[in-house]
């Protein structure tokens, strides 16, 4: 019985829904393997920080009276959200001591939208607190773990929602990306990750980091798989005024379509394939390029010349906007309150302390900084500046391709404890993501192979115009369908 349900969590998740809408497997059964895949493998990796498995298990009785529904492509399949977004009556703590004890009265959209689709709510991701890191080292309950060697990190943000996928705990998860964090624990957790458009997927009960980088996405197994989930998620929501009406194309269509690359133009900017990248990275990404040259494409050399200044531009902007958005976590209205406070002043002062990390307050305090008043034209408003030239690179770089492709991280997963004592050095392992996010088109982290030398996984990045899901989705499948697939994580095996 339990191989069988091992067997059951190995299955990609277009696999599983056919599975379900066939009855030839029950709603029940993939709540059950999947929540034993879970009690295997938590104590090893930990993923997550709430699983609502009675809650689950009840959805999914309920469902299966009913039988499958053809009108709701997620029936039956249990998935994993993010720890950022709002659950109706379940935790949603950003990972944070902040919110520790709250419980949302309603469903982010993303989430509602997955509901409607028919997927079930298994639990919800470990995360950095408040989105804020690239190794999900700063969850003030416990770091995650990478799968595919316990020592390493599975990157960030959305480090518990890579890592369970690539466990087996679901057949997929929502993951937030505001400077890479879908793209980079995509990538060293050997999944395929999509950072949306902005505009794309209502952030309408996302706890925000950065409101005006902020995307969610799915990360899934394959291309198919987050084609499908992107397909259910997507659409204009008048809640959110930053959400898009426009129609959302047919993404698994294009996937199912995409035979080959005659024709397409790929950027290869040289400020991602120069110094710096680890000789493994580069080599498996190069690979890559090379298949995708014989499938018909042309390499075209363009260039993103303020990639220099991503780093600063990106936490200049990011760090003020978290200043602005965690103001009101303040002690009064709700989250955390120290009860020992003698005054008002201490009060707000304690809870803040003790309710943030340290990696919050410091991004708290530096955003505050460069907003006031004799700092904000030299710090944030030529950021602002900055970040319209990083645009234009990418509106010029896309007259002369259709799309581009780099690494999405200069390296594999590192080690635990490798650079939370330099914060600097882990804001540089966002250096191929962030551009993106300033420029608010879309990308997507699809596997390419493992380092021979680490044997762990490589993520090479696909990036597209603004509304270009469905042609970065398909040149994902025409690669995927020619390399090699991953095997199973080896620290879980």
């Amino acid at each position: 019985m339990a191989d069988n349900m091992t067997e059951l969590t190995r299955k990609t998740l277009v696999d599983i829904r056919g599975l379900l809408a066939a009855r030839q497997v029950a709603a029940r059964e993939a709540v059950q393997a999947c929540l034993a895949r879970i009690e295997a493998t938590e104590p090893k990796v930990q993923a997550l920080l709430h699983v609502d498995a009675e809650g689950a298990l009840a959805t999914a009785e309920a469902m299966d009276k009913i039988g499958p529904d053809t009108s709701k492509p997620l029936w039956g399949v249990p998935v994993i959200v993010k720890d950022v977004l709002t659950t109706k009556g379940l935790p949603t703590t950003c990972g944070s001591r902040m919110l520790e004890n709250f419980v949302p009265p309603f469903d982010a959209t993303a989430v509602a939208k997955l509901k409607d689709a028919g997927a079930i709510i298994l639990a919800k991701a470990n995360m950095d607190e408040f989105a804020m890191g690239s190794s999900t080292e700063n969850s003030a309950y416990h770091p995650t773990r990478n799968p595919w060697d316990l020592g390493r990190v599975p990157g960030g943000s959305s480090g518990g929602s890579g890592a369970c996928v690539a466990a087996g705990q679901a057949f997929a998860a929502l993951g937030t990306d505001t400077g890479g964090s879908i793209r980079l624990p995509s990538s060293f957790c050997g999944g395929v990750g999509i950072k949306p458009t902005y505009g794309r997927v209502s952030r309408y009960g996302l706890v925000a980091y950065g409101s005006s980088l902020d995307q969610i996405g799915p990360m899934t197994r394959n291309v198919a798989d987050a084609a499908t989930v992107l397909q259910a998620i997507s659409g204009h929501d008048p809640r959110d005024s930053t959400s898009m009406d426009l129609p959302v194309p047919d993404y698994l269509a294009a996937v199912d379509s995409a035979d080959g690359l005659k024709g397409l133009r790929i950027g290869m900017p040289k400020e991602y394939w120069g110094q710096g990248l680890d000789q493994e990275v580069e080599t498996l990404c190069k690979q890559a390029m090379d298949t995708a040259k014989s499938l018909g494409a042309e390499l075209v050399p363009v260039s993103l010349p303020h990639t220099e200044y991503a780093i600063a531009t990106y936490y200049i902007i990011a760090m003020a906007e978290a200043s602005s958005n965690l103001a009101r976590f303040d002690g009064v209205r709700y989250g955390f309150r120290d009860k020992q406070a003698t005054s008002l002043l201490d009060m707000y002062k304690q809870s803040r302390t003790k309710g943030f990390g340290d990696e919050v307050q410091r991004r708290i305090i530096t955003g505050t900084y460069v907003l006031s008043s004799g700092y904000y034209d030299a710090y944030y408003r030529k950021a602002a500046q900055v970040r319209r030239l990083i645009r234009q690179d990418f509106e010029q770089a896309y007259s002369q391709c259709d799309v581009i492709c780099g690494p999405a991280c200069p390296t594999v997963a590192f080690p635990l404890g490798d650079k939370t004592a330099d914060p600097l050095q882990m804001y540089l392992m966002d250096i191929f993501t962030i551009s993106l996010n300033l420029a608010g088109l879309p990308g997507l982290s699809l596997p390419v192979g493992l380092g021979k030398d680490s044997g762990m996984p490589v993520g090479l990045q696909i990036l597209g115009p603004a509304w270009g899901e469905e042609k970065i989705l398909s040149v994902a499948r025409s690669l995927e369908k020619r390399l090699e697939p991953l095997p199973e994580p080896r620290a879980l095996a």
